[in-house]
């Protein structure tokens, strides 16, 4: 759209729309930061959308050193990254040879794989649980990361395989001419070439993992190998909440999506654009 035929009452309703957008977005950020600011008293005796009449700062020790905050915040950064690694490299990897390398069981192995978005974690938890415990892995790092490896692979496969099918088979047959192999094809060719969907699968995973509670506090038993959802939990519960508590730990926890989406926001955007043209 060109903005010299635009009318100044189009701009007007458009900006509009996009700082009420902008301010139902950041708002509930900052009222979350600020209400971390509080004591667990002055937030229930004052008005709940206040500034603090006194800045309380003690939450943020009490949380990170007290609370063992540090080990929460590791451990989830450990199940993130790894996870995130893992599933990118496996998806594409996986996505090339269904596109690509054609055999009679291609489509068959294909499908099973897709069948796991159809998946429910609810509906797996208590044979995951038995087989982890089975297999000696309960209340290890292991015990996380093989299951969410897992369920994130159907989605990756699904949006990689979908991807690579765009990419010119004349390609890959001059590589294959020179002497390529189909790993340095891959390496050299299809994985760089993948890039936009990998960091929409990035994304994806990164929060999936950084947010999920339910399977991580089932296979693990101690602080030891738990992550921040379980960290956050300990503030809330059915006799009583310290909020001043809690909202500094989902604050704590919100500061590596901020700082990820500052980092890689041209990527993010530029993935989630190039992803939905190609779907």
């Amino acid at each position: 759209m060109d903005n010299r035929n635009v009318s100044p009452l189009t701009k007007v309703v458009i900006y509009l729309i996009m700082i009420t957008f902008t301010v139902l977005t950041v708002y509930p950020i900052f009222w979350l930061v600020i209400q971390s600011f509080k004591t667990n008293t002055a937030y229930l005796t004052t008005n709940k959308l206040s500034l603090p009449v006194r800045w309380y700062t003690g939450n943020y020790p009490f949380v990170w050193i007290q609370g063992n905050f540090f080990t929460f915040f590791i451990n989830s950064v450990i199940y993130s990254v790894v996870t995130v690694i893992a599933v990118v490299i496996l998806s594409n990897m996986a996505g090339y040879a269904f596109a690509k390398i054609h055999f009679k069981i291609t489509k068959l192995l294909h499908g099973l794989f897709i069948v796991g978005i159809l998946l429910t974690l609810q509906s797996i938890l208590i044979p995951l649980f038995l087989m982890v415990n089975a297999a000696g892995l309960y209340n290890t790092r292991w015990a996380v990361l093989i299951p969410y490896i897992a369920l994130g692979l159907p989605m990756g496969v699904y949006l990689c395989t979908d991807f690579i099918k765009g990419i010119h088979d004349e390609l890959l047959e001059s590589a294959k001419i020179d002497g390529a192999s189909f790993m340095k094809i891959f390496t050299r060719i299809v994985f760089p070439m993948c890039a936009p969907v990998s960091v929409t699968l990035a994304i994806i995973t990164f929060t999936g993992s950084w947010n999920e509670f339910i399977l991580m506090n089932l296979m693990t038993a101690t602080d030891k190998y738990k992550a921040i959802p379980a960290a956050v939990g300990r503030y809330s519960g059915a006799l009583g909440s310290d909020y001043g508590k809690l909202f500094t730990s989902l604050t704590v926890a919100l500061i590596p999506i901020i700082v990820f989406y500052f980092i890689f926001r041209n990527q993010i955007t530029k993935g989630v654009a190039a992803g939905a043209v190609k779907g």
